[in-house]
């Protein structure tokens, strides 16, 4: 790995009380951070000569005194640092450039650290106390430029699946009852762009922002659980908070907290191409990834384990998932997931159902080149953790898939990170469902693969929320701060006037060349084909396409986005081209450029949206055709349509 490292230059100031002004740029000088040290720390983001963001103010507020307030400096550290981060397992790109300049303010016992790059600006406290500390809040207000607009993920509790849509509206009229939970992509009315999220959160609870009708948001967070009750109808998944502490964490009082991060760009398409979260976080803590393998997934649960035109009961049994190890097999998909029903009961996990032999079917997948993930709760599974993970590994499991969190409170966190550090111990992979989004875990263990937190396709059960237009603003704020576990992959596939919702047999809104580029559009090191096996068997020219699209990429290039609108984007694995677009439900004409092609002549196969798919969005044409990087294609989507391509180079 080439790494360029420049440091330091220190600056030493003593301001005993008194109020204090300094200023730091971005490497490229235009974007500037104007910190004030009065009553409390705030500063202010201008880039390209445009206010960002008017003011925040932070503080963090221990049970006997405010850090943060009537700050006395001690000490001013500045720094500028350009180093090439190589990524394991990238979702992106292969290496990212993390440049940028840096100001340390130490006072007594703590420290603020702002780091500007030049599309984004960071900061975290750091304090250095000998003994535990506790925290009762941390103080953090935004105040943004007059008419600004949220996409606001909006939550009803904070006990959460944290599966939202995005609430669209101005900051303004946003009340002090609603709150939402990370990412939030806030829009000026010039266009800018600035995604607010967080990194590097360990033993310490998430970040929600909430509203204060104003043109301000301020800080709320989770406090220490101290007690749970179970749901009635739901025991063994469901447990309400009854007791709070009134502090949000106990910790180290020697330690740096998380990073509270604005990316801001005027083009939508850098929202997806930024990899703050990564960089933002610390470095691997895994010394051997040898045994980490990303892949693709025949998931069971979306469908209800509707398998067809076959000569056995289908359902909850061996013979059953043995047919989805060999559909894995033909298509050289990596694992299976064993979701709910595979163990004796949903809170005895290292015992199997009678009807579901594990251990055989695990030697049925080896013999097949396929892995098995085994889900399950995560309550009894941190119960017993390091016993039951070593049982999953000697039985030989591949990983697992860990649900119902819900909760983004200290503890939870603390659960994410020590599972994360225990299941790569086990050599194990971990899928995250059923709980928050990702804030940099995935660095430190790589061996965390995905995260669910997102409104995907298992709403198709129940509600119509996935709709085109939710779909393609997914990847501008979720996706855009990690995996996304959507479970794409739909083979039953309607226009909003003859959609349906049927639990056991549900189907997505839009075309089905609209789900085929979800894998190359939507970042996941573990990608779920979440239908029947049977309906990819019936047709097989999709899951043959679907098969040939990897899960992580070496180079990333947004051909054109807009926001609600439409996302056509470009990934290279080694030498071959992937090419993805997605439309909402309008008709949508889109040209890409593609230029980003090496010299020579390339083969293209096409999948696209059939003549007719505006009415049956189960239409679609499969071709192919040459293409060289002089060429620009005008490419019609229909109603919720899609449209990808796989390019090779001819030798």
């Amino acid at each position: 790995m080439n790494r360029v490292l420049l440091y330091f230059v220190a600056i030493l100031f003593s301001f005993q009380g008194v109020v204090g002004q300094e200023k730091i740029s971005s490497p490229n000088g235009q974007t500037i951070v104007n910190v004030l040290l009065g009553e409390i720390i705030s500063f202010g983001i201008s880039s390209e000569k445009q206010p960002v963001i008017t003011n925040i103010k932070t503080s963090l507020n221990l049970n006997d005194q405010k850090l943060g307030y009537k700050p006395k400096l001690k000490k001013i550290t500045t720094r500028e640092k350009k180093e090439i981060v190589k990524v394991r397992f990238p979702l992106k790109n292969e290496k990212i450039l993390d440049h940028y300049n840096e100001i340390e303010l130490t006072f007594d016992y703590y420290a603020l650290q702002i780091r500007v790059y030049n599309q984004a600006v960071a900061y975290r406290f750091i304090t250095s106390f000998e003994k535990e500390i506790t925290i009762t809040d941390e103080a953090l207000e935004i105040t943004f430029p007059e008419e600004t607009i949220a996409y606001f993920p909006k939550e009803d509790s904070l006990y959460s699946h944290f599966e939202r849509s995005y609430l669209k509206t101005k900051v303004d009229k946003l009340t002090t009852t609603d709150f939402c939970s990370l990412p939030v992509l806030m829009k000026k009315n010039n266009g800018f762009n600035i995604l607010i999220s967080d990194a590097d959160v360990y033993d310490y609870p998430m970040l929600f922002l909430k509203g204060t009708s104003s043109n301000s948001l301020k800080a709320k967070f989770p406090k220490v659980v101290l007690a749970t009750q179970p749901h009635p109808d739901a025991t063994d998944r469901i447990a309400y908070v009854t007791q709070e502490a009134n502090y949000i964490a106990k910790t180290n009082g020697n330690r740096s907290f998380p990073w509270r991060f604005f990316y801001f760009s005027q083009n939508d398409a850098d929202l997806i191409t930024q990899d703050m979260v990564y960089l933002l976080s610390r470095p691997q803590e895994i010394k051997d990834t040898s045994w980490i393998q990303p892949g693709k997934v025949a998931w069971d649960w979306y469908n209800a384990n509707n398998v067809y035109d076959v000569d056995f009961k289908a359902g909850l049994n061996t013979t059953t998932y043995k047919y989805y190890i060999d559909f894995a097999s033909k298509y050289d998909l990596e694992y299976i997931i064993l979701d709910e029903g595979w163990s004796k009961s949903t809170t005895n996990i290292t015992a199997f159902n009678p009807e579901i032999n594990v251990k055989e079917l695990i030697d049925y997948g080896k013999e097949k080149n396929v892995g098995i993930v085994l889900w399950c709760l995560w309550e009894p599974l941190n119960k017993n953790m390091e016993t039951i993970l070593k049982t999953y590994r000697d039985w030989g499991a591949k990983g697992i898939k860990v649900d119902f969190m819900q909760r983004a409170d200290q503890e939870m966190v603390n659960f994410y990170s020590n599972l994360a550090k225990k299941a790569a111990e086990q050599q194990l992979i971990i899928d995250f469902h059923g709980g928050f989004k990702p804030a940099g875990l995935r660095r430190a263990y790589p061996n965390v693969l995905t995260y669910e937190g997102v409104r995907g396709a298992e709403n198709n059960k129940w509600g119509d929320f996935l709709t085109p237009d939710h779909n393609v603003t997914l990847p501008f704020i979720r996706m855009a701060v990690g995996p996304m576990d959507y479970t794409p992959g739909a083979m039953e596939n309607r226009q909003p006037k003859n959609h349906y919702i049927n639990f056991d047999r549900p189907a997505s809104i839009g075309t089905r060349a609209h789900q085929v580029a979800m894998y190359v559009v939507y970042e996941s090191a573990l990608q779920m084909l979440c239908d029947s096996p049977s309906s990819y068997l019936k047709d097989q020219k999709t899951v043959e396409f679907i098969s040939q699209i990897p899960v992580t990429w070496d180079e990333t290039i947004v051909l054109d986005a807009k926001i609600e609108n439409k996302i056509a984007i470009a990934r290279r694995k080694n030498d071959t081209w992937y090419l993805g677009i997605m439309g909402n439900q309008s008709e949508q004409e889109i040209t890409i450029d593609l230029s980003f092609l090496s010299k020579g002549s390339y083969s293209a196969k096409i999948f696209k949206d059939g003549i007719n798919a505006n009415t049956f969005a189960e239409d679609y044409q499969v071709t192919t055709q040459k293409v060289s990087q002089d060429e620009r294609l005008t490419i019609q989507l229909a109603k919720g349509g899609g449209w990808a391509a796989i390019l090779q180079q001819k030798k």
